[in-house]
């Protein structure tokens, strides 16, 4: 397989915010997206960060408001200093409606080329459905990231080295610190074992739909609702962008950069104006050795002006899925939904598939045609029939 497969050096909790709290929540979330050396005086206390990730800065960081919730994913330790507080300090009830993920995550940061879009999602979550691992999985303006239980890290190695997938490091010696009698366990542990993984792609579709249908999940477009994936302009030299950027600026006099060193200061006011209002949509994506990655309302391009690169005149449709009825450690709905896309669209390599996992929701985006049909395709297979 023609892509580059690497672990980031990060240890993350997923959150989910009632979009009825966001205004409680929105201090912590600048805080968290503000540098240490940005930050307000005064501020929540700064964690100590594991001395491998970029100082106080994020190795990953997503920050999503959609229709359905406000997510993050950060690093376990802003979980625990900045988000553990603010929920301490709603009412018990509303303090309820709040959640951090019990287990923590690992992230698999994928660079592909050559690679349809559509295949591409499938041909990276296939493996891991397969093997019973549960996964969130988003997709940037030039790479992907999989989300998945840091307890499952060499299940996760393994499964993509069968595929044919190659780790820009030797991952093959990984050695969990869990021992492999305890790698399976749940972050419920009320929860019944699960059932064994499918044996075939046509049994994961199965499973998977059968699922969302028990929960009543029932797939669905906003149509006010408009999209663009772009990527942030950069202090650097790197304007053209006519192709993935080379990261040959990672090192600063022996120090990693964060994206906060490349960061267009108008990019990042932009970014926290944007936040300020919450939006319909906003999904932001910092990462390690990667540009700024922006998916939005196209409604928002006038808070961003020039700060952005990319196409901004197409038109992108999310499909949503709202999982929260959903067991957290769900395994196969990625793979499932698009493998079943893939397949009933047979999909050609200009098309645009992307899949963004939320806390508690999945989105599924495509050009404003191609989702038309396939929310054709998913709106009968989650139909309930009626008594």
């Amino acid at each position: 397989m023609n892509a580059q497969i690497t672990f980031l050096d990060e240890t993350l909790r997923l959150i989910h915010i009632p979009l009825s709290l966001y205004s409680s929540f929105l201090q912590p979330i600048l805080n968290v997206l503000l540098p240490k050396s940005q930050g307000a005086s005064g501020s929540a206390q700064q964690p100590e960060l594991e001395s491998s990730t970029l100082g106080n800065q994020h190795g990953f960081l997503n920050i999503s408001v959609t229709p359905i919730e406000c997510s993050i994913v950060c690093h376990s330790a802003w979980a625990k200093s900045v988000f553990e507080p603010a929920i301490r300090k709603l009412p018990k009830e509303l303090s309820k409606t709040v959640s951090i993920s019990k287990d923590s995550y690992a992230v698999v940061s994928v660079i592909s080329a050559g690679m349809d879009a559509g295949s591409r999602v499938v041909d990276l979550t296939s493996p891991l459905a397969l093997a019973g691992i549960p996964i969130f999985f988003i997709t940037t303006y030039y790479s992907d990231f999989i989300l998945v239980p840091t307890k499952d890290r060499q299940s996760v190695v393994q499964a993509l080295l069968a595929r044919g997938f190659v780790f820009s490091e030797d991952e093959s010696s990984f050695k969990p610190a869990i021992s492999p009698a305890h790698s399976r366990g749940t972050s419920h542990s009320s929860e019944p074992p699960s059932t064994p993984p499918p044996s075939s792609v046509g049994e994961l579709q199965t499973r998977t739909f059968a699922l969302l249908k028990k929960r009543n999940v029932v797939p669905y477009i906003d149509p006010d609702l408009q999209l663009i994936h772009c990527s942030g302009r950069e202090k650097s030299s790197f304007r053209g962008y006519s192709d993935r950027p080379s990261m040959a600026r990672t090192q600063t006099n022996g120090n990693r950069r964060s994206w906060f060193d490349t960061l267009d200061t108008k990019l990042y006011i932009s970014i926290v104006s944007a936040l300020a209002s919450q939006p319909r949509f906003l999904s932001i994506t910092l990462a390690e050795d990667d540009p700024p990655s922006l998916l939005l309302d196209k409604s928002l391009l006038g808070v961003f002006g020039d700060s952005l690169v990319g196409p901004t005149e197409g038109t992108l449709v999310p499909i949503f899925l709202d999982l929260d009825n959903l067991p957290f450690e769900a395994t196969g709905i990625v793979s499932g939904v698009a493998g079943k896309l893939v397949q009933e669209m047979r999909m050609m390599e200009s098309a645009e598939l992307s899949y963004l996992s939320t806390a508690r929701a999945g989105a599924v985006i495509l050009s404003a045609e191609q989702s038309v049909k396939a929310l054709a395709i998913l709106t009968p297979l989650l139909t309930k029939e009626e008594q």
